[in-house]
Parts: C-alpha cells; structure tokens; sequence
C-alpha cells in the first residue's frame, strides 16, 4: 500500500506541474541555468547539528558533516542527484540529517560542477579526486559510496574506476534511483512516462546532452550500465516503480546478478522519483535499510 503521505505528495506534484522542467527541453535549459554551484549554502540548522567542515578539491567545495557523537569510523561520500544540471537541494540535507542519525557515520558531499557550465570531464575528475582524498586511505571496510539519480550513475563509475585501479572496492554502494543510462531510449521509460509525477525523457535527454558535451552516451564513464559490472562491491538498489528511470534499475539488477555478485535489490510499489529525500513512511522504512545494510 502507498501511504497517504505519498499520494499527497504525488498530487501536489501533478497539481503543481513539477513534471514541466523534465517535459520540455528549454525550460530544463533554464531550470540548469540557475542551479550553478556557486549559490550553494549549507543551511543553518545543519551546521548547529553537526560539525561541518569545509574543504576545496579541484576548486570546487566539499562538505563533511561530522555527528557530535559518532557511532563507527565509517564514512559515507555522498553524491547528489540532479541530472547533472540541478545542484543539492535542501530535501538532500533533510535526508542526510535521517542518514546520519540513523548509521552514526561521517558523510561527506561533493559539490560538483554542473552543466552547462562544465560538462563530465570537469565532473568526473572532481568525484574521483574527491573519493582519493576522503576516502582513499580508509580501510575499505570503513568506506561507504552512496548517491541518487545521476549520483547514483556517479556512484557506480567511482567503483567501477576502483576496480580499474586494482584498489579494494568499498563495503557497500548503495544507489536511489540511479540514472545509469544516459540514452534514456529503454522502451520502458515511455512506457511508464504517463505515471512518473516528476521526470520525463525529453528533459533528461537534454541534461545528458549538456553533460556530455558530444560523448558518446554509451561511453562507461557517463552510461556505466555498459561497464564492466563484474568484481564491484555489494550493491543495494531502492527504486519505486512509478519512476520513469526504475528501468536502469532492473536492468542493472539482471546484469549483476549474473555476475554473481552480492546485490540488494528493493522496488516500492507506487514510489515516485526522489521519493528517499521526502518524509514519508516509505523513506524511513528505505533509510533503516540503509542503516541495517551499511552496519551488517
């Protein structure tokens, strides 16, 4: 069952429009237009929750959010979503603040460059240098990556750039909805376009087309659903299946798992994307599973 809460939120996602910026090309290049790093500020109320210290790599910021009491010596490297145009929001900071109550680990969050400005190299070379200074010279036990939508996509090129690296893969790599495909041509995203409250293909085209700046759209490092999945750590997988990008998730739930490898796999029925960084039953319940998963 979908709690009422959720369908509030899909309503007023349907009443409100918010479907128009992913609909339509040009107001997606606007949307981008204002979503540059530069207006990013750490709200208040999270620098009185934590101990937030803030650090520069590659020119670009990253903050880490300390808990005053911390329960483990792991550390999480957040990546945000946002189709690569649109910067952290302040429901990311409201789900990073359950995050962190809920595991009792350090987080950090990249601010990334976002296109148009800066297009996948400037990206890429950021998140990993990012992943060398913070978490490279953890014990990979201790070590936990993380993100949604294109974070998640992000999320699987550093590991799969590990593995390129022969350096021991993380504990976990858990993945929100995770844009791994930046075709966006799977027959199943038109399919389920009519029921998807928030995203649709047109625009997320657009943003690809703007991060890749020519690439070919199939090249691992942006697509890494066409990488090598083999030989990665256990992943977990939460999707909803009212989200047009849910086929990225099954289809990078078929390929590991004839690979073998450890995966953790969970639909929420009625789920709409981005649903994880709302308050809804459905989140916490997604959240304590984080919490069980990344602490087993």
């Amino acid at each position: 069952m979908v709690s009422w809460q959720a369908r509030a939120v899909i309503a007023k996602y349907w009443v409100t429009r918010r479907k128009q910026v992913f609909a339509d090309p040009g107001k997606l290049r606007e949307s981008a237009e204002s979503h540059q790093a530069e207006g990013v500020q750490v709200p208040d109320w999270v620098h009185r929750r934590f101990d937030v210290v803030e650090s520069d790599v590659l020119g670009h910021r990253c903050y880490t959010l300390h808990p005053h009491e911390p329960e483990n010596s792991q550390h999480i490297l957040y990546l945000h979503g946002g189709a690569y145009v649109h910067q952290v929001e302040q429901a990311h900071w409201r789900f990073l603040d359950r995050l962190i109550d809920a595991t009792g680990s350090v987080v950090t969050v990249p601010i990334y460059p976002l296109a148009p400005a800066h297009t996948y190299d400037e990206t890429l070379a950021m998140i990993w240098e990012t992943y060398q200074r913070i978490l490279g010279d953890l014990p990979a036990e201790d070590q936990i990556i993380m993100g949604d939508s294109a974070g998640g996509g992000l999320t699987l090129f550093v590991a799969q750039r590990i593995k390129h690296h022969d350096r021991p893969q993380p504990r976990r790599l858990v993945l929100f909805a995770p844009w791994l495909d930046l075709t966006t041509t799977d027959p199943g995203i038109a399919e389920r376009e009519p029921h998807d409250p928030f995203l649709s293909g047109p625009g997320l085209r657009e943003a690809a087309r703007l991060y890749t700046d020519g690439l070919d759209l199939r090249d691992p490092r942006v697509s890494p659903l066409f990488g090598d999945l083999s030989g990665l750590a256990p992943i977990s997988v939460f999707t909803g299946t009212r989200d047009v990008l849910l086929t990225d998730s099954r289809r990078l739930r078929d390929s590991i798992r004839t690979t073998g490898a450890d995966l953790d796999y969970e639909e929420y029925p009625g789920m709409f994307h981005g649903w994880i960084m709302q308050s809804l039953p459905e989140a916490r319940h997604a959240t304590d599973r984080v919490s069980a998963l990344v602490g087993d």
